[in-house]
């Protein structure tokens, strides 16, 4: 997963007036949890705006003025509710031996013959709450909607990986494909879907295709 690096320095003060003061000169008041202890720090607004203002998922390197270095994820960021500044910020630290819990954005991918009929592509889940050790956590999820014709879904499943877990039930819907009223159906692709599913046992599959008998005009 890349990584963006934020320089922040030492917090001597963690008080409301040494905050409101950080603040007015445009230094964010943050705090990083997760070590031994926590470690307050402030650092210029500006360089968070790679890391909020992004559907992209990374994790960052603080680097702080007398030297130390971590690495973090980002946990919780606060906005003032008027002008959306960016207020505070939480972090909490990485360990290469302890895996973390991530939102990991979802990346649509392949071309639907659902979509080309006239189906409408509904996204269901935008990020998927991902827990892996550090090195293995993904840049994103990648849902592939080839197979997906009007009615089809795509579960969870479908996304899942050797080296990360996905943090959702089995029937999680990610992507369908609604029935749109200009729809066309594809009769002759259902029975051959019919024919080749016959006797299966039930489960909740990866992609999964209602049958459509008519489109309501």
């Amino acid at each position: 997963m890349k990584s963006i690096t934020i320089n922040g320095s030492q917090r001597e003060s963690v008080g409301k007036k040494a905050t409101k003061a950080l603040r007015n000169a445009g230094q964010v008041p943050c705090v990083l949890y997760g070590g031994d202890q926590n470690v307050h720090f402030s650092a210029p607004e500006l360089a968070f705006s790679k890391l909020v203002y992004t559907p992209n998922a990374h994790t960052v390197v603080i680097a702080i003025e007398n030297g130390e270095t971590y690495d973090a994820v980002l946990q919780d960021i606060q906005f003032h509710p008027v002008t959306d500044r960016i207020l505070h910020v939480d972090f909490y630290r990485l360990f290469e031996d302890k895996e973390i819990a991530m939102d990991i954005p979802v990346h649509v991918i392949g071309t639907s013959r659902g979509v080309l009929n006239g189906g409408i592509l509904r996204k269901n889940r935008r990020k998927l709450r991902v827990k892996a050790l550090p090195k293995n956590l993904p840049d994103f999820l990648e849902a592939d909607i080839t197979p997906l014709k009007i009615g089809g879904k795509l579960y969870v499943t479908a996304l899942e990986g050797e080296n990360y877990e996905l943090l959702h039930s089995d029937n999680t819907v990610v992507v369908q494909i609604k029935t749109a009223r200009t729809a066309i159906i594809d009769d002759e692709d259902d029975e051959d879907e019919d024919d080749a599913t016959a006797g299966e046992d039930g489960g909740v599959p990866s992609t999964e295709t209602d049958d459509v008998a008519a489109v309501k005009e």
